[in-house]
C-alpha cells in the first residue's frame, strides 16, 4: 500500500538537472551582460554632459576674463600648474596651444596640477590665436593687456585676424601649423579667438581616427562634429570655440571697447 508514493517523493527532490542549471546560468549572463552594457551607456552620457556644461562655464569665464582683464588668457603650461604661461599674458609661452588655465579663471574641478577636467577626468584643453600686429603691440594681441583695444582704436580690422579654425572632418585638410585650413565645404568657423576642448574618453591615449589626431597635432585647425562611438572613424572629441564677435560684444558691453 506505501509503495507507490515513493517515485513521487524522489522526483520531487531530484533538485535541478545539469541542462537545467546551464540554462540558468546562461540567462543571468544574458542579464548581468545587458545590465552592464546599461550602466555604462549611462556613465559615457553622464560623463558627455558633464563634460560638455564645463566647457560651456569655461566658454563663460574666458568671456568674463575678458571683460575684467581687456584680453585673454594664455593657455597654462604642460607639466607645469593651472596658472596661465606666462603669469599676465603677452607672448604666450606654449606659443598658443596648451591646458586651460582653471587657477588664473577660478574654476574647477582641477587635478593636483590646476588643470581644469572634464567629465572623464582628464585635462581640458585650450588654444588661442596668436595673431600679432607689432605696430601696436609687443606680444600676441588677443592675449596682452589692451592691445585689443589699442588695434582697434588704430583703425586695423580684427574681423578676419584669429587665425584658428574649426572643420567638421580632417578629410582634405592642407598645410600644417598655422598654415592648417579646412577642405571646401567643411569649415565650421575661420577666425576662432579660442578653442576649448576634450579629447574624450580616450584622452591622452593614442587617437582612433585622423579627426582626433586633428585635434593633438599642433596645427590650427580643429576638427568638431556629432561622437562616433567605435570602429576606424570613432570620434568622442568635445570641442567649442569663441567667436571674435561674441567676444568683442562683452568687451563692449564692459566698456573694454573700443
Amino acid at each position: 500500500m506505501h509503495g507507490r508514493p515513493l517515485p513521487l517523493i524522489r522526483r520531487a527532490n531530484r533538485g535541478f538537472t545539469l541542462i537545467e542549471l546551464a540554462i540558468v546560468l546562461i540567462i543571468v549572463a544574458l542579464l548581468s551582460g545587458g545590465l552592464m552594457m546599461t550602466v555604462s551607456a549611462q556613465m559615457e552620457r553622464i560623463a558627455t554632459s558633464d563634460t560638455q556644461r564645463r566647457l560651456d562655464e569655461a566658454r563663460d569665464a574666458l568671456l568674463g576674463f575678458a571683460a575684467a582683464n581687456g584680453r585673454l588668457p594664455c593657455p597654462a603650461v604642460g607639466g607645469a600648474t593651472g596658472i596661465e604661461g606666462p603669469l599676465g599674458g603677452g607672448v604666450c609661452s606654449n606659443n598658443w596651444d596648451g591646458f586651460l588655465p582653471a587657477i588664473t579663471l577660478g574654476i574647477g574641478p582641477t587635478n593636483d596640477n590646476g588643470y581644469a577636467l572634464d567629465g572623464w577626468g582628464n585635462p581640458i584643453r585650450y588654444a588661442i590665436t596668436t595673431y600679432n600686429n607689432s605696430a601696436y603691440c609687443p606680444g600676441h594681441v588677443f592675449a596682452t593687456a589692451n592691445c585689443i583695444k589699442a588695434v582697434w582704436n588704430g583703425g586695423i580690422s580684427l574681423g578676419n585676424a584669429p587665425d584658428l579654425r574649426i572643420c567638421n572632418t580632417a578629410t582634405g585638410m592642407t598645410g600644417t601649423g598655422a598654415t592648417a585650413s579646412c577642405a571646401t565645404g567643411s569649415e565650421l568657423a575661420n577666425n576662432a579667438v579660442a578653442v576649448v576642448f576634450s579629447r574624450g574618453r580616450n584622452g591622452a591615449s593614442p587617437p582612433a581616427s585622423s579627426d582626433e589626431i586633428a585635434n593633438g597635432d599642433a596645427d590650427r585647425a580643429f576638427v568638431s562634429h556629432p561622437p562616433i562611438p567605435s570602429g576606424p572613424n570613432e570620434f568622442d572629441d568635445l570641442v567649442i570655440w569663441l567667436s571674435p564677435n561674441i567676444l568683442y560684444n562683452r568687451m563692449i558691453a564692459a566698456g573694454r571697447l573700443p
